[in-house]
């Protein structure tokens, strides 16, 4: 991702009208095997957003933001970030505003590019997280350490459409889930008591609420940098 104050790349320019991935990605949605939702999207908050993120279509990210209002996963257990919709109100550059930068066009450690019910966080490191950059991270729940995946973008969204995710999820998935997932608010996510990064917790034994997603992020993203302190586990210097 460029990101340059001064110099902020044109609409037009960062519009690729030879070789866009959505076609690409387009495939991957329909020959996926979970069930996967594009959220509808509004032509004039995706140019907003597109411009604001400062990413080309060329690239898979750029397409997506320019192509979906988001993209629910598994009935919306993963809520992939896009321009914004009804369902997934949030938008990947305002949602980064005030968390990963404090303004448009701010050097970032890293960007926050999904989340899931149960307050797990996805983002693509750009040197905040660790030496593999444009890899993407899950901040886990369970761990509340940051958990390189292997996998850039395009690879996430395989892993996301493809994966079994009931085996990534393993014993972060209470048994009546998805009961309570196809209804749920995209700026909702469950939080739990005990938490989930507790030792010994059973997630069908804990009580869960909803939260709003802004909340947890703000303390997940807290209790990561008490819990890791002494573990020289790599911080970020964004504004919290």
């Amino acid at each position: 991702m460029v990101f340059a104050q001064d110099n902020l790349i044109s609409l037009d320019a960062l519009v690729n009208k030879t070789d866009p991935a959505w076609p690409l990605i387009k495939k991957w949605i329909d020959s996926a095997k979970n069930k996967v939702e594009v959220l509808p999207v509004d032509s004039a908050k995706a140019k907003e957003t597109l411009y604001n993120a400062q990413i080309s279509t060329y690239a898979t990210l750029g397409s997506v933001i320019y192509n979906t209002g988001g993209i629910m996963v598994d009935n919306g257990w993963i809520r992939i970030l896009g321009s914004g919709s009804d369902r997934l109100s949030r938008n990947i550059a305002e949602w980064n505003k005030g968390k990963t930068i404090k303004e448009y066009g701010d050097k970032i450690p890293y960007l926050l590019i999904a989340d899931d019910a149960i307050g797990g966080f996805f983002a693509i490191n750009y040197g905040g997280l660790g030496k593999d950059i444009k890899n993407v991270y899950y901040l886990e729940p369970n761990t509340l350490t940051w958990q390189p995946l292997g996998a850039g973008y395009g690879e996430f969204l395989i892993f996301c459409f493809d994966s079994d995710l009931s085996k990534f999820y393993k014993g972060l998935r209470w048994s009546s889930w998805n009961q309570f997932i196809g209804n749920l608010e995209g700026t909702k996510t469950y939080s739990f008591r005990p938490y989930l990064w507790e030792k010994g917790t059973d997630i069908d034994k804990c009580t869960r609420k909803l939260v709003g997603i802004e909340e947890m992020y703000r303390f997940n993203i807290m209790k990561s940098k008490e819990i890791n302190a002494d573990k020289g586990i790599k911080k970020d210097n964004s504004k919290q």
